[in-house]
């Protein structure tokens, strides 16, 4: 892909992609670290031993696979902390603040409130990113992207559990204030095929005069 002119915004430094499962996270921090020849960080979720049994059976293992990625998640963004002198631009595929989503969906009585007392003390020092993107895509989206894609250790999510993933993605981002904020409607665009779509959501990103939090509906060009 060919880069449109870089960095209008020279704040921008640490990137971090979120969005439900399927909506591209990944993909998106990917293409964006080849284009800023950045360090890349990418969620670890396939050394998680109990998340394919937790698709299976949340409520028996919710606990036990939260607090691995709690502190998987932890271990990663600490090293983040530490300045990289080899590479200007940090993506990262998640923000640790996000545990607490599927803690609040998944968690509760004494185990949410273990949760709590742990989840303050590891988030009091982490690096902050200089700007959220948010993916925001429909829920028909996100189960064909998932269908798409042919993950072993996905083969067991319901339609349900993407309806309420979504509705609690949504809940926490459109509260959400901690850092700048890119929020995509991620359903129509298609960053990965279309060089035309990147590079809009590329300059979107680096926007000198994006506000604090805002919202970017690309025009439809979608055959989904």
């Amino acid at each position: 892909m060919s880069a449109p002119k870089l960095a209008e915004n020279p704040g921008v430094k640490y990137i971090a992609i979120e969005g439900v499962i399927g909506s591209g996270k990944t993909t998106l921090a990917k293409l964006l670290k080849e284009r800023l020849n950045a360090q890349l960080v990418l969620e670890q979720f396939e050394t998680n031993p109990f998340l394919e049994s937790f698709y299976s059976d949340r409520k028996r293992y919710a606990f036990q696979t939260q607090m691995f990625f709690l502190i998987n998640r932890f271990k990663q963004q600490q090293e983040l902390i530490q300045e990289n002198l080899f590479t200007e631009y940090i993506i990262c595929d998640y923000i640790f603040d996000k545990d607490r989503i599927f803690a609040y969906m998944n968690l509760n009585g004494e185990e949410l409130k273990l949760y709590e007392n742990v989840f303050p003390l590891l988030s009091r020092n982490l690096r902050k990113p200089d700007v959220v993107v948010y993916l925001q895509s429909s829920v028909d989206r996100l189960m064909y992207n998932i269908k798409l894609r042919s993950r072993k250790i996905e083969k067991n999510i319901t339609r349900s559990y993407i309806e309420e993933l979504s509705d609690a993605y949504n809940h926490f981002f459109f509260r959400y204030n901690n850092t700048p904020l890119l929020i995509v409607n991620s359903t129509e665009i298609d960053f990965v095929n279309s060089e035309n779509d990147f590079n809009e959501l590329f300059k979107q990103v680096f926007r000198e005069d994006r506000g604090f939090i805002e919202y970017f509906k690309p025009e439809s060009r979608s055959s989904l």
